[in-house]
């Protein structure tokens, strides 16, 4: 099993720097940050702060030949996931891990067209509640990364070795014996919640305590259960009940989701990798889609009042 001793992080969005912190503080030379020369002079001079703590990372530029990484964090969002293909290039050697904390189900197989799937592990992040304003991140859960191969049966080397590193690392961890299952729970849960709390404009709160709030949620989930069992996955009743409990136990009341902070912001969302990949399946199984139909169209009309069109 070979020791990890070097990160390359590419995204410093709120899940990014939470989880580059706890790497950050195990050993800031550890872990070394890939953004552009915009947001390295926008970090040096502002500062990154995470729990009103400032963090400063070992910034690269993406043109800076590098000695390949033992791991590879991707943390962007889906639309620019082609540019951190790019921007990774120097970072990514032979025996270089590469692991996506990405929200959806299709950023690994986009990252193995270029890198192939040998070094590739599935991952997923779970009940971290992070938010952005600026160069400001706060957490109250930073809940934990879910990892691995597609099946684990058994643990891996590269498995064992990421493990070793987050319990080095206090971060957070589960390696689910079926990763398959596991990220199509998790899209399920970012097409619920994150959407319907960006239409509502609501934090954790509403769908805690308001019932038509979280029947609405659960809607747009219930359309990703019949296409799991279209795709040969079997999500089910019980991994509704899953994240309810999670929702009402680990996450803040007044927390928000991403795809909520990004239309506060006046960012662009990931609407097309939630709800239109839905969609998408839904028309290639047959399966009708009709919430998130809505949901696409209602969040686009957002976007494009907030010049995001």
């Amino acid at each position: 099993m070979k020791r990890i001793n070097k990160v390359s992080v590419i995204g410093l969005g709120a899940i990014g720097a939470a989880y580059a912190s706890k790497l950050h503080d195990l050993n800031p030379n550890c872990v070394q940050v890939i953004a552009d020369e915009e947001r390295i002079r926008r970090y040096k001079s502002n500062g990154l702060w995470i729990n009103g703590r400032r963090c400063d990372f070992n910034y690269l530029t993406p043109e800076v030949e590098a000695r390949p990484a033992d791991l590879v964090l991707v943390a962007v969002k889906y639309q620019g996931l082609q540019q951190a293909i790019a921007d990774i290039k120097h970072h990514v050697g032979p025996e270089t891990v590469i692991m996506s904390l990405m929200n959806g189900i299709s950023s690994e197989e986009i990252i193995a067209h270029t890198y192939g799937s040998e070094n590739l592990l599935y991952a997923m992040c779970v009940a971290i509640d992070a938010g952005r304003e600026g160069t400001d991140i706060s957490f109250s859960s930073i809940g934990r990364i879910c990892f691995g191969e597609k099946r684990n049966p058994s643990h891996s080397p590269k498995v064992r070795s990421v493990k070793q590193l987050f319990e080095q690392a206090g971060i957070p961890y589960e390696i689910p014996e079926n990763m398959e299952h596991a990220m199509w729970w998790k899209f399920m849960i970012n097409v619920g919640i994150n959407q319907t709390s960006a239409v509502l404009k609501a934090p954790y709160r509403v769908f805690q305590e308001i019932r038509e709030a979280h029947d609405f949620m659960v809607t747009a989930m219930q359309e990703v259960i019949e296409l799991s069992k279209k795709a040969g996955v079997h999500l089910n009743e019980g991994d509704l009940a899953a994240f309810d409990l999670i929702l009402r136990q680990s996450l803040s009341p007044e927390g928000k989701t991403s795809m909520l902070q990004d239309i506060e912001a006046g960012r662009k969302t990931e609407v097309e990798y939630f709800a239109g990949t839905v969609c998408q399946l839904g028309r290639r199984y047959g399966v009708p889609t009709p919430v998130n139909e809505m949901l696409f169209r209602m969040i686009r009309v957002l976007e494009q009042v907030n010049g995001r069109g």
